[in-house]
């Protein structure tokens, strides 16, 4: 077994409170040999379990497996986190040379033979074992795994399929590698502050900003985001330079350069449609959703389905309000995509009385954070949070804070990584350093990274609207690891089926409107003068406008990831984008002022993240979420008996019980879809 040098900081758990990383000692050099010892570290401790001579037993073989490779999920934690947020050359090239083996690695530990035999055996007489209810739903779960994994399959096959996920992991590498090249690439530059009308001060020096990073003095930088919208395009009066944001968004990954993603993701398709039939399945998305909630694709896809037509009626009539609009500014102009913010923020303004620019004022990041997301937190669940200004962080701007119970004992601790920046991939996630266990006695470290525009130095970070939204959907995610309380590591916080994983988070956003809440938060960053009563009122009656665009982009993105994975090995695809056109036209979903909330050669969440055949999730969960709102409105809201009975029934549970049975204990009935209906003002069709 390959040995880790002592003094490597991935050689023995982090002495830090709470396990955090040493981040002030780790060096790119240590990742590759921490790895390597890690691999075959793992490996060792696998044969161990597997060549066992004595009868498999729960502990000797289960257990063992949860306890085996700390090592390896030490460097992991650290080194994934860091090539999602804050890459670099060395790191990409050790990440596309670890993926293939790390793969290889999965496979060989679901693929032996002798420790799958242990496992069936212990499966199979599952009654006569004296389980508690966590340890037999370890043993069901690790057996399904197991069957999943192709432990069932001959040699041939299992060959094939060691091939098989040795690719894709390479080329999942390669699709984000080339997105965030490609994304960097295509920022935007403004000569002329005047093109740059409409923005905010604070929006125009963060340009500013953004351009003196790159060395670019004198000029205005317009980062992309992840999504094809790009918050700027509504605000910004000049026309060409919103069709060239627009543009440049919407052509990431599909140039023709060596950043072109059109043949990784078309290969990556057709891989993973190869793998589902090896394993049994029609398709790709037979196989990822057999595994989770919604049980079958044609449920998903069916959920989808009821929802576009409603959606795709309302964007219509929005948009013939939005071309009555930009007849009155170009007469005979054609509506395009990339006025449709635009003009959205014109309507909002005249219909409701409000606009991006007259709420970031009362948004400031830190107010929002404290008096806002973590002020919620407390209200609802007892929480507390001390800032630690003693601890190392990877960045300068990432922040940390200590979680407290509602007791006073230590809960774990939550960084906050807000800024974006070009070694950061795009949109907003939650990740963890370490995550609750009693088995292990670890305790969760938490982060929640977000692309925030970085303001000149001294100046406050004023957020979007959808900003804040986001800072409570992430906190949500957070929370869900913090509260953890189950003693396996398989079933800590968000390790629940991935159509069930947002469920929490969106629930979390109710928060940011609640008037308690807002009241605590939204104040003027100059006078401290709370959001005026007015502003308070236009955004509860705006809160619907809007929602057939928003819908229906994000149901384009949804069909289309159904579409890539609904294929079989032997469909011909032909090019990205006319596969996509004809998707789109057949979902019912192709507007062209409407694009997709990602289009192919960008979507990451399901090409190099874990969202294949996934990304229906999000509206699967907000059935769940719209009704769990529901359940808070009637039994008083803001309530510490209200969080406790949540964090009691569903977060602190994490995977270690069945999700939907979790959320029928909480909520007393299965879930209803009038909720989301209503909320999205959407009939059924």
């Amino acid at each position: 077994m390959t040995e880790l040098a002592p003094d490597n900081p991935f050689a023995k758990p982090s002495e830090l409170p709470y396990g955090l990383p040493p981040f002030d000692r780790i060096g790119e050099e240590h990742y590759a040999p921490a790895f390597e010892a890690g691999l075959a570290g793992h490996a060792a401790e696998v044969e161990a379990i597997a060549a066992n001579p004595g009868p498999a037993t729960f502990d000797n073989t289960v257990v063992a497996l949860e306890r085996s490779g700390r090592l390896l999920s030490r460097v992991a934690s650290v080194f994934f986190n860091l090539t999602s947020s804050d890459t670099n050359p060395v790191l990409q090239d050790l990440q596309a040379q670890i993926a293939p083996k790390l793969a290889a690695h999965h496979d060989a530990i679901h693929l032996n033979p002798r420790l799958y035999a242990r496992i069936r055996e212990l499966f199979e007489n599952r009654e006569s074992l004296g389980l508690d209810p966590e340890s037999a739903w370890l043993l069901e779960r690790v057996h399904t795994d197991f069957q999943r994994a192709g432990a069932g399959l001959g040699g041939p096959e299992q060959e094939r399929l060691r091939a098989l996920n040795e690719e894709l992991s390479t080329l999942s590498t390669r699709f984000q590698e080339n997105l965030l090249r490609d994304t960097n690439d295509l920022a935007v530059m403004v000569e002329d502050e005047r093109e740059l009308a409409g923005l905010s001060a604070g929006a125009v020096a963060a340009a500013k900003e953004a351009a003196n990073a790159r060395g670019e003095q004198g000029r205005y930088l317009l980062s992309l985001n992840l999504p094809t919208s790009q918050p700027l395009l509504a605000s910004l009066e000049n026309r060409g330079l919103r069709e060239r944001l627009f543009r440049a968004s919407t052509s990431r990954g599909a140039r023709g350069n060596d950043n072109d993603n059109s043949e990784v993701l078309t290969r990556l398709a057709v891989l993973r449609a190869e793998r589902a039939a090896l394993l049994g399945y029609p398709h790709h998305a037979a196989y990822v959703i057999s595994d989770e909630t919604a049980r079958t694709s044609e449920a998903a896809v069916g959920l989808l389905e009821r929802l576009a037509p409603a959606a795709v009626a309302n964007a219509k009539r929005d948009a013939e309000e939005l071309r009555r609009y930009l007849e009155e500014d170009l007469p005979g102009a054609k509506l395009e995509p990339w006025d449709w913010a635009f003009y959205a923020e014109r309507v909002r303004k005249a219909r409701y009385d409000l606009d991006e620019a007259t709420l970031r004022p009362y948004f400031e990041l830190d107010r929002v954070v404290r008096d806002g997301v973590f002020f919620a937190a407390n209200r609802l669940y007892g929480l507390s949070f001390s800032e630690r200004h003693d601890l190392p962080v990877y960045r300068p701007e990432v922040r940390v804070f200590e979680v407290f119970d509602a007791d006073g004992s230590p809960l774990g601790l939550f960084l906050g990584d807000y800024y974006t920046r070009d070694s950061k991939r795009g949109g907003a996630w939650m990740n963890t350093f370490a995550d609750q266990s009693e088995l292990l006695g670890e305790r969760p470290v938490v982060v929640n990274n977000l692309n925030i525009s970085r303001p000149p130095e001294g100046e406050p970070t004023l957020l979007s609207y959808d900003e804040v939204i986001t800072l409570f959907h992430e906190f949500g995610h957070a929370l869900h690891a913090l509260m953890s309380a189950v003693r396996y590591p398989a079933f800590s916080g968000t390790n629940v089926p991935r159509d069930f994983v947002e469920y929490p988070s969106q629930v979390n956003e109710m928060w940011m409107l609640w008037p308690e809440v807002l009241a605590n938060y939204a104040k003027h960053h100059k006078t401290g003068e709370p959001l005026p009563r007015r502003l308070v009122e236009r955004l509860e009656e705006s809160a619907r406008y809007g929602q057939g665009y928003s819908t229906t982009e994000y149901l384009a993105a949804a069909l289309l990831d159904q579409a890539w994975h609904g294929i079989s090995p032997d469909d011909h695809i032909g090019e990205v984008a006319g596969f996509e056109a004809a998707a789109l036209e057949k979902a019912g979903v192709a507007l062209h002022v409407v694009p997709p909330r990602y289009r192919s050669t960008y979507f990451a969440h399901v090409f190099s993240g874990g969202y294949s055949a996934g990304y229906y999730s999000y509206i699967w969960s907000e059935v769940l979420d719209a009704d769990t709102v529901e359940w808070f409105r009637e039994n008083g809201g803001l309530k510490r008996e209200n969080g406790d009975h949540f964090r009691r029934e569903l977060l602190s549970r994490g995977g270690s019980v069945d999700s939907m049975a979790a959320f029928r204990t909480f909520r007393g009935h299965d879930p209803e879809i009038t909720p989301l209906l209503n909320r999205r003002g959407l009939t059924t069709a």
